[in-house]
């Protein structure tokens, strides 16, 4: 099934491609300035620091329903050896093998691609087994810090998890915008919270999965019109999931990352930064998210920190 012409609609309103010139790789990043990082910065009032990443271990959030996408297979290579011989100091080391979407995380640019291309309307063919992403691979994405902005779309609405047909909309957004006393604005990442972490830390991993409330194809034209730089929320699939257009699968990341050129992120536990933007009354703060500079990925495990 072809994309519908209501997608390719939406797609020529938030269309980026050129607009950092024709050489861009990192889309919307561009919009995080030296300017927008220093009004981060000043939004550190107690230097509370709340952790966002999932552990990373074998029995994670990844259930085999997307092909390939691992869990961490954590290995020990050596234990306690005494490299330099007896009586010398000893070391232990390990190894992992993982899905670089396996826990929490960011999609790189490269991560979808439609139409037979990605962003900046590069052809999806310089994604390649052994080159893996010739452009926009997530090391290009060399640092992530800005102003986040939690839009806690669950608590606005008097819930602690959205149900699982919810598709988050612009107008679901304006509503926990104004819940959380906040303004979005140009380079800032939006977190956006829909509870459904909980059936993961609760230990169903399959509920957690599916069916999974998400971003609506409505929402990119929202965060397009914002100058948002990146989103992320607490979900396995990010849009809602199973779509809520028949048979129109990950509209929402081809919209995201192909066509604006923003970075999304999946896997985000953002319950206890619920708690505490509560209990602050404040829901903007300083993000700390530093992509790992895997050459060519197409994307990365993030151990994100929010510090109010």
């Amino acid at each position: 099934m072809s994309l519908p012409a209501a997608f390719h609609e939406i797609a020529k309103r938030v269309n980026n491609w050129g607009r950092w010139g024709q050489d861009d790789e990192i889309g919307t990043l561009n919009l995080v300035t030296d300017e927008v990082v220093r009004d981060a910065v000043a939004t550190v009032r107690t230097g509370r620091r709340i952790p966002l990443a999932v552990d990373l271990e074998q029995d994670g959030v990844q259930t085999g329903m997307i092909p390939g996408r691992v869990n961490p297979l954590h290995v020990m290579v050596q234990i306690n050896q005494e490299l330099f011989g007896p009586g010398t100091v000893a070391t232990s080391d390990d190894a992992v093998t993982l899905g670089l979407q396996a826990g929490t995380h960011w999609d790189a640019l490269t991560h979808v691609s439609h139409s037979g291309h990605i962003y900046n309307g590069r052809p999806a063919g310089t994604i390649t087994p052994h080159g893996r992403s010739e452009f926009s691979g997530i090391h290009t994405a060399r640092h992530l810090v800005s102003r986040g902005v939690l839009l806690d779309v669950a608590a606005a609405k008097g819930l602690d998890r959205l149900p699982g047909d919810h598709a988050v909309t612009p107008e679901d957004l304006d509503e926990a915008a104004d819940f959380g006393g906040v303004t979005v604005r140009s380079g800032d990442i939006v977190l956006v919270r829909t509870g459904q972490m909980q059936s993961y830390l609760a230990g169903d991993r399959h509920g957690y999965a599916f069916p999974s409330p998400g971003l609506s194809i409505r929402t990119p034209e929202w965060f397009h019109a914002r100058g948002v730089a990146a989103v992320a929320n607490d979900t396995l699939t990010f849009e809602i999931f199973p779509p809520e257009i028949e048979d129109l699968w990950l509209p929402v990341h081809a919209l995201d990352l192909v066509e604006m050129g923003m970075l999304q992120g999946q896997n985000w536990n953002l319950e206890a930064l619920s708690t505490a933007c509560a209990q602050e009354r404040r829901h903007a703060f300083l993000l700390s998210a530093m992509p790992e500079p895997f050459v060519g990925g197409t994307g990365t495990p993030v151990a994100p920190v929010a510090i109010l």
